[in-house]
């Protein structure tokens, strides 16, 4: 029948070896290869937990939740849409460095201007005022925000470091299947976790602790720096076997048919695309609140250094988790970590809604970081595994990766609106106006992201193909 019929294949391109052979990836050429991820991750752990929330907080106080949600979820856009196409022209791509990193060099280049008009657009900002008379209502606030030119101008700003970005790691997902054998890839998931950590932990640190009292563009300038950088050691470190001719050009309507990966034929692969949707729709929910949580519930009135702090601590843990996770992996099987850590992550979730003091969100926190470290190392390994075919390595991840990437525009908004729908208290000090959310309303959140983090678990034993 018609309906059964599959879509129709774009021609593959060739087979190309690994110019590192099937023997065992030392360990500098492991962290050569995972270098960017400390890049990428240093600039997400900086702007995503401190700097955003911090900057939307100056440009927005009477509605920064939705400000934050809003430029969240458009945000998101991009990361599903590009990594779609630079995936399949990476997959394509004869240049004599190879596939991968002529897109890296080129996407960085363009996030580094983002970057920079990024500073720019926040200093251009100002304070959006309303001048009402009273409480702003959710539709009073919206309304404002989204008719004030200094909020736009920084969103596009922001669009522009999305779309850099995610040209550069649409191809750059492709190298640990290209380049890393299959006995070898959980090994090289924990060095890709170990840096996307630390990157993390280092970006976090340096924008909230090390460089906060400093100004904001001061902290542009550092993302920017150690993007430039640690992207020339990838880039010079690695080895890439370039494809011997350039393939036929894409027919994108073709292309666009292919991207659908039949889950009755490929169920493993759905099945992990499944899980990691869910998880990460329970970790978006909760992870760009974090900083007006400790605010509003832990009743932190500066929460910047102490943000950084707690994340700093989570991330230390799940490092550790994340090693021991991916190399644990290859020997008694990737589903089992990954059950193990996503129940970990539902149980221990719970516990953020009754901390009222730091230290009791601090030892919380430490406990969901070993479950998340785990998780993150280990995800990318099974991901790798249930792949349908190598040869198209980077489109394939790119559909694998909208499982990351589709959460945050639903995450974000709908955990907003539940923060909202709660209710707010306001008071002035001084001749400011200042507003909180009531602790309900992230109770809500944790708890939703709590049950799909379970979900996550629990569908994870479809998985046939993979231990």
């Amino acid at each position: 029948m018609t309906a059964e019929r599959e879509p129709e294949e774009i021609p593959q391109s060739p087979t190309i070896p690994s110019p590192y052979g099937d023997g065992p990836i030392p360990t500098y050429r492991h962290l050569k290869l995972s270098a960017f991820w400390f890049a990428t991750n240093f600039l997400w752990g900086a702007l995503i937990t401190i700097m955003l929330p911090n900057e939307l907080k100056h440009i927005a106080p009477h509605s920064r939740v939705f400000a934050l949600s809003f430029l969240t979820a458009v945000g998101a856009i991009v990361p599903i849409l590009v990594p779609l196409i630079v995936g399949a022209l990476s997959d394509r791509c004869a240049n004599p460095m190879g596939r991968r990193r002529p897109f890296i060099i080129w996407g960085t280049g363009i996030n580094l201007l983002g970057l920079g008009l990024m500073g720019l657009a926040y200093h251009q900002a100002g304070v959006l005022s309303l001048n009402l008379g009273h409480e702003p209502t959710w539709l009073e606030g919206a309304t404002a925000l989204l008719t004030s030119p200094g909020f736009l101008l920084f969103l596009a700003a922001f669009m522009v470091v999305q779309f850099g970005n995610n040209i550069a790691t649409a191809a750059y997902t492709g190298l640990i299947p290209d380049l890393v054998p299959q006995n070898q890839r959980g090994a090289a998931s924990g060095y890709m976790a170990i840096m996307s950590q630390v990157g993390t932990l280092a970006g976090v640190v340096f924008s909230g602790i090390i460089l906060g009292p400093f100004p904001e563009g001061i902290k542009y300038f550092v993302l920017a720096a150690v993007l430039a950088l640690v992207a020339i050691i990838t880039v010079t470190g690695i080895r890439e076997t370039p494809l011997p001719k350039a393939p036929d050009k894409i027919d994108w309507s073709t292309y666009a048919k292919s991207l659908w990966i039949d889950p009755r034929k490929h169920q493993d692969f759905a099945w992990v695309w499944i899980t990691r949707f869910l998880v990460m729709l329970g970790f978006y929910a909760v992870i760009p609140y974090i900083n007006y949580y400790l605010t509003d519930v832990i009743k932190i009135e500066k929460p910047d250094g102490p943000a950084a702090i707690l994340t700093a601590t989570i991330l230390v843990f799940s490092t550790f988790s994340g090693f021991y996770g991916g190399v644990l992996s290859d020997r008694i099987g990737r589903k089992r970590v990954v059950f193990i850590a996503n129940l970990s992550m539902a149980l221990v979730g719970l516990g953020f809604i009754f901390c009222r003091s730091f230290a009791e969100v601090m030892i919380v926190g430490i406990i969901f970081g070993l479950g998340y470290g785990a998780y993150v190392s280990v995800d990318w390994a099974l991901g790798t595994d249930v792949l349908p075919s190598k040869d198209d390595a980077a489109k394939e991840m790119a559909v694998w990766h909208i499982a990351m990437t589709l959460p945050q525009t639903i995450a974000a908004p709908v955990a907003g609106m539940l923060i909202e729908s709660f209710g707010k208290s306001a008071m002035y000090k001084g001749d400011d106006l200042i507003v909180h959310y009531t602790p309900g309303g992230y109770s809500a959140v944790f708890f939703v992201a709590s049950v799909c983090f379970g979900a996550g678990a629990l569908l994870l034993r479809n998985v046939r193909s993979v231990k």
